[in-house]
This record gives structure tokens, sequence and C-alpha cells, in this order.
């Protein structure tokens, strides 16, 4: 019994941190746009989200396994990064672009939500995975929890960043850090 407490604590923990990122993702890609495209960015980037995460719970066992899996994903979220500067941190700083971006951008969005989700829901399957060991009801309850805090943080994030630019720079710091940790933790397997 205690055991379980301890492993709910942990998947709850690592639910905070890495749903938090694919949420940070999500809401800088969408607070580039008004109220009801942002709203379909959201629902599309966390629907992909759930739709990975489940694939990813079910084949959990086998990824695993694979070394070098946490390297690819730290490496395409670096590319999310480079993509999330360029087009919501320099859009930012050069205000005077013209924002005619309707068709797109709203495609290039959903894509950024995808690549960042695959990794990102990567990440938060293994360790939700790795923290429930052999209690596939923790595993469960990780999964659901981590949908619920993307869905409820990545809608404020959006917000806010339209309101407070400086939070786009943080987000950017964010991923980083988890790009770097990701690509550090395969790579000190292959020294």
């Amino acid at each position: 019994m205690i055991e379980q407490i301890i492993i709910f604590f942990q998947i709850v923990f690592i639910d905070l941190v890495l749903a938090g990122d694919n949420a940070i993702i999500i809401g800088m890609v969408a607070s580039q746009f008004k109220d009801d495209v942002r709203k379909k960015i959201i629902f599309w980037g966390i629907g992909a989200a759930i739709v990975l995460r489940i694939f990813f719970t079910l084949i959990t066992a086998y990824l695993l396994q694979i070394n070098g899996l946490k390297f690819i994903g730290g490496l395409m979220l670096l590319y999310i990064a480079y993509k999330l500067y360029k087009d919501v941190i320099a859009n930012q700083i050069s205000e005077t672009k013209n924002i005619e971006k309707k068709n797109q951008t709203f495609f290039k969005a959903i894509i950024t939500v995808i690549i960042a989700d695959v990794s990102m829901s990567l990440d938060n399957v293994l360790g939700v995975a790795g923290a429930a060991r052999d209690h596939y009801f923790l595993l469960i309850f990780g999964l659901i929890l981590s949908i619920i805090l993307m869905a409820t943080v990545a809608t404020i994030i959006s917000k806010w960043i339209k309101k407070y630019k400086w939070i786009g720079w943080l987000g950017l710091l964010a991923i980083l850090v988890v790009a770097v940790e990701l690509i550090y933790s395969d790579f000190k397997i292959f020294i």
C-alpha cells in the first residue's frame, strides 16, 4: 500500500512537469492566432497528444527497451524550439510584419504541435511507465491526469503569452531544458 502511494505521488509529479511542457508548446503555437483558431489548435494538439499517449502507453514495454529513443526525441524538441522561436518569438519582436497567416500557419502550427506531441508524449509515457512499474491502474491514472493537466494549462499559457510576451521566452527556455535533458539521458548511456 505504501509503495502504491509513493508511486501515485511520483506519477503526479512527473505529469505536472512533463504535461506542462506539452502545454507550453501548444500554448505558444496557439498564442499566434485569434480565439476561434486558437481553440482549434489547442483542441487538435491535445487530441493528437491523447492518441499518441494511448498508443505509446500500449507499447510501453517495448519502448523502454529502445536505446537512443530519448536522444531522437530531444533532437525533435530542439527543432521545435527553433520553430517556436522563429514563429512566435521573432514575430513578437518584429511587430511590423504583416499578420496574413491564416492558411499557411494554421497547418504549420498543427504540424509543429504534432511533432512536439510525439517527442513529449513519448517522454511522458516513459516517465509514468517507469514510475508505475507493474501497477497498470496507476499507469492509466497517470495518462488521464497528464491529459487533463495539458488541456487546462495549454489554454492558460496561450492567453498569457498574448498578454505577457516574456512568457514566450520562459516557455522556449523550458523546452530547451527538456530537449537537453532528453539528449543527455540517452547520451550518457553510450559513454
